[in-house]
């Protein structure tokens, strides 16, 4: 008997787990590639290594291109190499024409280049490959002895990366974030179709608000928090609303977020005054999106918090109880004292208030309000919390379980991009997604269903 309750615990309560962890694998197996690192760490380990393995007695060419990651690289190489004892001759910023000259000009001076150290990128130019150094060798004979190095590379999977592994999490916070709104709806046996259209209208409004009434550019950073709280009452308000509809005059969940679904995009349209999108001219519009807290993303760390808090009040408050009583048997939760129209109404407001904080981060990565902001997320934002294990037939599903789709969600999408699958064809897999996940929901209903006596 306890024995089946720890089976049943593994696979119902964290199946999802494992099909997120087999995915990763899968995935990763998919991506081995060679790596060629250029951070600063690279730079650091190729100066130990060329002084180390070429002697101190040696001079240096450090290359690279004009971007701001590779002037650190080459600030960081040469840093190190001097630091070693090796004679740094000049940093050469730039492409295979500035190289050729600078290389030419050191031949003409007669100053000895032992080295070129670079990245493997630049490693390839044809100034470097072995006939130009060959060609420029016996033209300068200062030249005659030159030689690449570059740091070492390596096999990795580029899933596995931690550019890769930020990125996915930041690119689907908004709709993780929604996602939670959206997991209290389904526990109390709702849906809410709305999210992705209050989503574009929190944008557009946080853009108009800005604009036409806190002083646009002239925006001061505490205008354009005011805009985001705004713009995220807005939808807190048109969620609630929904919830009145829905407890007050029975009008059935599907119907009443589907009409404020078109509601919420054709406003966000006529707010735009047609336009594809509301500029921001306010210099502090990005500092919500582009922020991070000990170098992780802004939004990755509020969808944590997020996360944290609704776990803490479903499992721990008397709030999240009443949302698994009204989704569980609202006839029963009514009887035992239940606010059961009160807590409807609060899930859809909360709900809402979720699509508000996505059309907020939206607003503050694009600098700009648009009307097609997040469409047809409504679609990721239901497989996630249905992946997640929370049943459509109600009082079923966790906080966490909704994390964790969220996170297959993006696992997924992050494989079929680098997969090169279209937008188009993403839709079909989530779709599918959605329908395995319901027959899942189903079986497992059927399989560990208790006995009776």
């Amino acid at each position: 008997m306890m024995r089946n309750k720890y089976i049943r615990i593994l696979l119902v309560d964290y199946g999802m787990v494992f099909v997120l962890l087999s995915l990763c694998l899968l995935i990763s197996l998919l991506t081995i590639t060679d790596m060629h690192p250029e951070d600063t760490s690279a730079a650091r380990k190729l100066a130990v290594s060329l002084v180390k393995e070429a002697g101190s007695d040696i001079n240096v060419l450090v290359v690279a291109r004009t971007t701001q990651a590779d002037k650190v690289f080459a600030n960081t190489l040469k840093g190190q190499l001097e630091s070693s004892g090796a004679h740094v001759v000049g940093v050469e910023l730039g492409n295979p024409s500035t190289l050729r000259k600078r290389l030419e000009l050191l031949g003409q001076q007669d100053e000895r280049v032992d080295f070129v150290a670079t990245h493997d990128f630049s490693s390839k130019w044809r100034v470097l490959s072995a006939a130009s150094r060959s060609e420029m060798g016996s033209l300068y004979p200062a030249l005659k002895g030159l030689k690449i190095a570059k740091p070492a590379s390596y096999r990795w999977p580029t899933f596995l990366t931690a550019n890769n592994l930020i990125g996915i999490l930041n690119q689907n916070a908004p709709i993780a974030i929604m996602a939670i709104g959206m997991t209290l709806v389904i526990i109390t046996a709702g849906i809410d179709l709305s999210v992705g259209s209050l989503m574009a209208l929190a944008a557009v409004v946080t853009a108009t608000t800005i604009q036409r009434y806190l002083g646009g550019e002239d925006a001061s950073g505490f205008d354009v928090a005011l805009a985001f709280v705004f713009a995220a009452g807005v939808c807190a308000l048109a969620g609630a609303f929904a919830g009145v509809i829905v407890t007050v005059f029975k009008v059935p969940p599907f119907v009443v977020t589907l009409g404020l679904m078109m509601v919420a995009r054709g406003m966000s349209y006529i707010l735009a005054g047609g336009a594809d999108a509301v500029s921001i001219d306010a210099d502090s519009i990005g500092a919500l999106y582009s922020s991070s807290v000990l170098g992780i993303p802004s939004q990755i760390v509020l969808m944590i918090m997020l996360f944290i808090v609704a776990h803490i009040v479903m499992n721990h408050t008397a709030f999240g109880r009443y949302v698994y009583a009204v989704g569980g048997n609202e006839t029963a939760a009514r009887l035992s004292g239940v606010p059961i129209a009160g807590v409807i109404i609060a899930v859809y407001a909360v709900c809402g208030l979720a699509a508000g904080l996505a059309g907020v981060l939206d607003a503050s990565h694009f600098g700009t309000g648009r009307p097609k902001a997040g469409e047809f997320y409504e679609l990721q934002v239901i497989a996630a919390v249905v992946i997640g294990g929370t049943s459509l037939m109600g009082g079923e599903g966790k906080i966490f379980g909704t994390f964790i789709g969220a996170l297959i969600l993006g696992v997924i999408q992050n494989g079929l991009n680098m997969a090169g699958v279209d937008f188009e064809r993403q839709m079909v897999i989530y779709g599918t997604l959605i329908l395995v996940a319901v027959l899942i929901d189903q079986l497992k209903k059927k399989v560990f269903k208790p006995a009776t006596s």
